[in-house]
């Protein structure tokens, strides 16, 4: 009587994990957070000048461009989770906890400050706003245009150089991505990880790797669908 109870449990579990499969369709959600983020960072490039020191003038005449850019942002940070359950069920049990937890850590602490850098930028349209002379004259704006600037290139890219040498580290332990991907992903995080700061189009490596990675899964996913 016992062993037909586990039996049933068994069958009732591998049931549950059949009815949770990830989607074949589920990759998408990577093309989808590439194509927000390089748009909300293209509007941004054209509309606010890369030097932190600059005085302002955009805040004048581009707030509309601005607020379209950031409206893109939370929804790249949604898709980007679904990108990260995506990797997640393709390594299955052959993922390590040690980089597991990097892996899960540099994702989630770069979503972080994206998100971080964003709502500082929405503070700033919106104290312009209400006082606009003054604002621009202060050292508060000063400071909030470094602040932006760093916890984009110094903080936020460098985790996501961190989070592409993890995946790119399992890849070549578990052949989960195809490794020439993985060795791309070795040189790009390099670059970001010391380059990130002194380049502002640097900006755009990430979304355009992860981009890469979820056009094959979607290929691989569309071969391997009965």
């Amino acid at each position: 009587m016992e062993d037909g109870s586990v039996v049933a449990r068994n069958a009732d579990a591998s049931l549950v994990r059949s009815g949770l499969r990830t989607p074949h369709a589920a990759a998408i959600a990577g093309i989808v957070f590439s194509v927000l983020l390089m748009a909300s960072l293209w509007l941004l490039r054209l509309t606010v000048p890369a030097n932190p020191l600059e005085p302002g003038a955009w805040l004048e005449t581009e707030t509309r461009r601005v607020t379209v850019a950031l409206n893109l942002i939370p929804y790249a940070g949604i898709a980007f989770l679904w990108f990260i359950g995506v990797l997640r069920d393709r390594l299955g049990k052959r993922e390590d906890q040690f980089f597991a937890t990097v892996f899960l850590g540099s994702g989630f602490m770069f979503l972080g400050t994206l998100f971080v850098a964003a709502a500082a930028v929405g503070g700033l349209v919106l104290a312009y706003s209400a006082e606009p002379g003054r604002l621009m004259e202060s050292a508060t704006f000063a400071f909030a245009r470094a602040f932006i600037f760093d916890i984009m290139h110094v903080y936020a890219y460098r985790m996501a150089g961190v989070f592409m040498i993890t995946v790119s580290t399992l890849a070549f332990s578990t052949r989960f991505i195809p490794r020439w991907i993985a060795v791309l992903g070795y040189a790009c995080a390099a670059f970001l990880l010391f380059g990130s700061g002194y380049f502002d189009w640097a900006l755009f490596i990430f979304p355009a790797w992860v981009l890469l990675v979820s056009c094959l899964i979607l290929i691989e996913n569309s071969r391997d669908r009965p």
